[in-house]
């Protein structure tokens, strides 16, 4: 289960989900990752890294350097997000992110699962 800042908090998700199930939890700032690391919130997502079309009303870009603040307040698995691209992904991890969620360049292909794969293998030829 995913939430967003205007969601339940990552204890309350927890109390209707059990542990059975990962919570990870939307931030935008290094003051919301780091009580997101606090929390019962098993990984934190950081975003939008960079310019979005998918949401009407993005928040305000954060950028690679904030990719490496929030990765130097946790030791929690990192997933950025927003404006992720095949041309960019590499930058992202390599600024501290453990993953990265993909919407638009995926969406944006004939094929989704042909380019699912090539992000994935793109992405395992540069670790």
């Amino acid at each position: 289960m995913h939430l967003g800042q205007e969601d339940l908090t990552p204890e309350k998700a927890r109390l209707f989900l059990g542990d059975a199930v990962a919570i990870g939890y939307s931030t935008h700032t290094a003051e919301q990752s780091g009580l997101a690391d606090r929390s019962a919130a098993d990984y934190i997502a950081i975003g939008p890294v960079f310019p979005t079309l998918t949401k009407e009303n993005p928040d305000q870009v954060v950028g690679l350097s904030m990719v490496s603040e929030v990765r130097s307040l946790t030791s929690k698995p990192l997933v950025a997000i927003g404006g992720i691209t095949m041309d960019n992904a590499q930058s992202v991890l390599d600024a501290g992110a453990d993953a990265v969620a993909v919407i638009r360049d995926l969406l944006a292909a004939p094929d989704v699962e042909s380019r699912a794969r090539e992000f994935l293998a793109a992405l395992k030829s540069r670790c």
